[in-house]
């Protein structure tokens, strides 16, 4: 990106607290902007891998359904700390190629590794000697997927940050930034979902399958090689899209770092919430009883179609693993659903405004929610058959459930987003910063929901129909909140917040 001399400009929130300058960019194309949107495609697909067989995988390890949300913890944890500081040093970075696009690319290869670890943990657990139990196995599976939501937490913070600084104070383009963004998400998770879903990987890669590593390993670690060439692919693409112009060669960030009187990060994030004024803690509470919606059916979607719809076992049951690959199928056309609402977002929320239109996808969510605890009532009582096949009327409800939640999943990839990038502007944060502020009221509901889901589930009989009930209750609190309190803001209102 190249800013021409005399447009950057100083910031400083009340309190007199010095910040990195701001640089306000020249008009940037609408094609630059999807090309650079399209790393999230290739960050999304291996995230769509990772939520749809993992859980289930964890599973077939032999871990306990009531740890696997524990295992997931590391997601939100990492998001707490790692995403925002990846974004405020991306904020200062001084790099010769750029303040993004060095973190984007290094964070990409991260993923890299983090999937190949968990493709071959199996395999790695064989030669250090698993036996029957897979101990070893367990252990690099876990560290592979700890590492790998550390990547993802590295990357997406500066994605986001890099469109904003692209869109500037264009709080129009900024939206249409979000939504290309949230876009290419939803191809991700379309492709990512449909490798998920195919069951015959192991065939065309044959070397997947050995001793240590069975079918449904195979296909696993088949998805994930998959996953490497899509993500080297993607992120050429968004890197190569436009130049950064360093930050230094503008102005010396260091001479302005070194008179910041709030040294540590942590607490200079921290101290920026005093600052805040009270439409973005509005955003930034609805946004947090969203996620205690979403959560809850990110970790156990396909494994309560494996459960709770297809009656099966995790622990080796071709029930539950046919029941796997079906929610996979249906999370591709909860993808297709997003990208849809993703094309239109922008048209939607000028129509309707935004705090609407958020609230009525999350009403939209609460109604899904509630129709899976009732599908999961129907499908207790349901006659199977001798073969075991749950009747088709319960599938297609399920698939149908599946789909709808894709229109609110797309709200939730973009408008939060847009809100908090331009309502924040006025404070002189960078937008690295920025988006580590908004990070925080998501990862805390998802560290409750990992800790709290498993524990609560196994108090009621180990299914994941709880974890629904908690998530129900709260996408209808958001919803009410969101369109009662959120004003109706359009993106020709050019207004800023007052303090």
């Amino acid at each position: 990106m190249t800013v021409p001399e005399g447009q950057q400009q100083r910031h400083r929130p009340r309190g007199g607290a010095a910040v990195t300058p701001v640089e306000t960019p020249t008009r940037v194309p609408l094609r630059v902007l999807l090309r650079v949107a399209s790393v999230a495609c290739g960050i999304q697909f291996g995230w769509a891998l990772q939520l749809s067989l993992l859980t289930p995988y964890v599973q077939e390890l032999g871990i306990p359904h009531a740890w696997s949300s524990i295992i997931w913890l590391c997601g939100p944890l990492s998001g707490f700390f790692v995403q925002p500081l990846a974004g405020h040093m991306s904020d200062r970075s001084t790099s010769k190629y750029g303040r993004r696009r060095p973190f984007i690319v290094i964070g990409c290869a991260s993923i890299i590794v983090s999937v190949l670890l968990i493709g071959f943990a199996a395999d790695i657990g064989g030669l250090l000697g698993d036996g029957e139990k897979k101990t070893r196995a367990i252990v690099v599976f876990v560290i592979g997927f700890w590492f790998l939501d550390m990547a993802n937490n590295a990357t997406q913070g500066p994605c986001r940050a890099l469109l904003a600084d692209l869109t500037g104070n264009d709080h129009r383009r900024t939206r249409v930034a979000n939504a290309y963004f949230s876009l290419f998400m939803a191809i991700g998770n379309v492709l990512g979902y449909a490798t998920g879903a195919y069951s015959g990987w192991f065939k065309v890669l044959p070397f997947t399958l050995n001793s240590s590593c069975d079918i449904n390993c195979a296909n696993l670690k088949s998805a994930f090689l998959i996953d490497v060439i899509f993500i080297i692919c993607t992120t050429y693409i968004s890197v190569t899209a436009i130049h950064e112009q360093p930050i230094s060669s503008i102005h010396d960030v260091n001479s302005e770092a070194s008179s910041h009187p709030q040294e540590a990060f942590f607490w200079e994030m921290f101290g920026t919430f005093k600052y805040l004024p009270n439409p973005v803690w509005l955003i930034l509470f609805v946004t947090s009883l969203t996620w205690i919606g979403w959560f809850p059916f990110i970790l156990f979607d396909t494994d309560w179609m494996g459960r709770e719809i297809y009656g099966g076992d995790p622990t080796g049951d071709q029930k539950y693993s046919d029941g796997v690959r079906m929610g996979s199928f249906g999370l591709m056309m909860n993808s297709v659903i997003l990208g849809i609402t993703s094309v239109l977002m922008e048209s939607l929320c000028r129509r309707w405004g935004s705090g609407f239109i958020w609230g009525i996808s999350n009403i939209i969510m609460f109604l899904c929610f509630l129709a899976m605890l009732v599908l999961s009532f129907v499908a207790s009582k349901a006659d199977y058959g001798s073969d075991g096949v749950p009747p088709n009327g319960i599938v297609i409800a399920a698939l149908v459930i599946f789909a709808i939640l894709g229109m609110p999943l797309a709200v939730t990839y973009s408008v939060p987003y847009a809100l908090v990038s331009s309502r924040i502007e006025s404070l002189g944060l960078g937008q690295g910063l920025s988006m580590g502020v908004l990070n925080v009221s998501i990862v805390i509901p998802q560290v409750l929901v990992s800790l709290g889901s498993g524990p609560w589930d196994q108090l009621f009989g180990g299914g994941n129909s709880p974890a629904f009930a908690i998530a129900a209750v709260a996408s209808f609190a958001s919803g009410l909140v969101a369109i009662l309190a959120i004003p109706r803001s359009r993106p020709s209102d050019k207004s800023k917040i007052r303090h």
